[in-house]
């Protein structure tokens, strides 16, 4: 094995023990991602919630075809749902200082954050995505994600100059309080992607109660 095969594979494995445990990343979400708290919900109509018809099952998350075989590590350059007309660019988060999934700078309600906590989309296992719905100002880059359905598709634009697009077959809205962790981000044995924004409902004085979540499945690379 070459020297710089040797590399390639410890540069891997220092990522993989980087990545924060599933169940650390649950427990945050139990308490509320940056993005409830940053969210304003304070628009005449509020973001689209999922449809019952939307929720992921057994059979929808297997009828997606042969995935492709995984890609290696590479950050996340831009993120595109041709179906709600999202083309942003996406920035790394991680864990802030108080323990919260980071989200980027509400400031600038085009942008998407890739959690460097995960996998990067393509590699085997969940990688995820997250994004503000709204800021003081009006909708953000992921407004109009409880819209989505499923087959509509997520294509994720890395540094590589790969493109990993994602089949979405579920987009639910999970209470804060009871979110399922497990469920959300546990591998699947292939590529998966979630891409996460607030929902549910909302008050002034605790912000969005919930969480959109889609899950969608890698099926094509180009």
């Amino acid at each position: 094995m070459s020297a710089s095969e040797l590399a390639e594979i410890a540069e891997e494995e220092e990522r993989r023990k980087k990545r924060a445990p599933w169940g650390v990343i649950a427990l945050v979400l139990l308490t509320g991602l940056a993005l409830i708290r940053n969210g304003s919900g304070e628009f005449d109509v509020g973001p689209p919630q999922p449809a019952s018809a939307a929720a992921t099952d057994s059979a929808s998350s297997g009828t997606l075809g042969k995935t492709p075989a995984a890609l290696p590590f590479s950050p996340v350059d831009r993120v595109l749902i041709p179906a709600i007309r999202v083309d942003a660019p996406a920035m790394p988060v991680g864990l802030d200082s108080d323990g919260w999934v980071g989200a980027p700078p509400p400031e600038d309600p085009n942008l998407a954050g890739w959690f460097t906590g995960a996998v990067s989309p393509g590699e085997k296992g969940t990688a995820v995505v997250v994004g503000h719905v709204d800021n003081q100002k009006g909708p953000a880059v992921f407004y109009g994600l409880g819209a989505l359905k499923k087959g509509n598709r997520v294509e994720i634009l890395r540094q590589d100059g790969k493109t990993a697009v994602f089949e979405i077959y579920g987009i639910e809205v999970f209470e804060k309080a009871n979110f399922p962790g497990d469920r959300v981000y546990g591998s699947k044995g292939a590529p998966e992607l979630r891409v996460i924004t607030c929902g549910g409902g909302f008050s002034k004085q605790n912000g969005y109660d919930g969480n959109v979540v889609v899950f969608a499945r890698m099926v094509e690379v180009h």
